[in-house]
């Protein structure tokens, strides 16, 4: 396919940016690896039949008690009080989450998605490493513009979250035109550091602030390629699994 004739590539690399771009046509994906994109991929993955996520815990509590759903949410890393579960991946096996809906709120993710909502983008879609080859797929097949969307930290910048925007890039950057500086860092970062994920992370600040709470499992498993294979897909206000 001619450069001219390739769907859009851009990599926002923290939620404070996503004013500056255009994202009414595009799919965005909602990059949110330590740990809300991770935790969401795994729920569904294991079952949960619809994932809401919302911005403030009030609401979480508010649809929670509406739906009978299960309540969940952290902020810095610890659960919210008034609200029942976290946000750690090993919290949602099929045991628990089968036929059930979940109800997140999240310090960064899930006030990145609802950003996006209000900028009209045109479909929502969530990533993480335990989804990466969900996420691939999907976007090869639609040949639409592509936003990868960082939700960072409280809107500053962080690695891991551009490390999988990068490995994302990696394998759909022959589909897509991609002028953009921070698309080609995020894939510099990844091919740099692909071989030694586990260690490199160690190395982040996130890693050290989510390992004071003893979430270290936790966030070596949210670097780990496709342990959830399923795509959450935003329709209806919910993420429901597509497939």
């Amino acid at each position: 396919m001619s450069e001219a004739l390739k769907p859009s590539l851009h990599t926002v690399l923290t939620p404070q940016l996503l004013d500056l771009y255009e994202i009414k046509d595009s799919i965005v994906v909602i990059i949110d690896v330590f740990r809300a994109t991770s935790t969401m991929a795994t729920a569904l993955y294991n079952g949960a039949t619809k994932i809401i996520p919302v911005d403030s815990p009030e609401t979480c509590i508010e649809i929670g008690t509406a739906t009978g759903g299960i309540t969940a949410g952290e902020r810095d890393g610890k659960i919210i009080p008034g609200l029942s579960y976290g946000n750690s991946p090993s919290e949602y096996p099929r045991s628990f989450i089968e036929n059930k809906t979940l109800v997140i709120t999240t310090t960064n993710g899930t006030k990145l998605l609802h950003m996006a909502l209000k900028k009209g983008a045109k479909e929502i879609i969530t990533g993480s490493f335990p989804n990466i080859s969900k996420v691939v797929d999907y976007l090869k097949a639609q040949n639409a513009p592509v936003i990868l969307g960082c939700s960072g930290w409280k809107n500053r910048f962080n690695i891991e979250d551009t490390l999988f925007a990068g490995a994302v890039i990696e394998q759909i950057k022959d589909q897509f035109t991609i002028h953009c500086d921070s698309s080609y860092m995020a894939n510099q970062l990844y091919n740099a550091n692909k071989n030694d994920l586990h260690n490199y992370i160690k190395t982040l600040t996130h890693w050290h602030r989510l390992a004071a709470y003893g979430l270290e499992a936790d966030m070596l498993y949210c670097i780990s390629a496709d342990t959830a294979p399923c795509l959450p897909l935003f329709k209806d206000g919910a993420l429901i699994n597509q497939g």
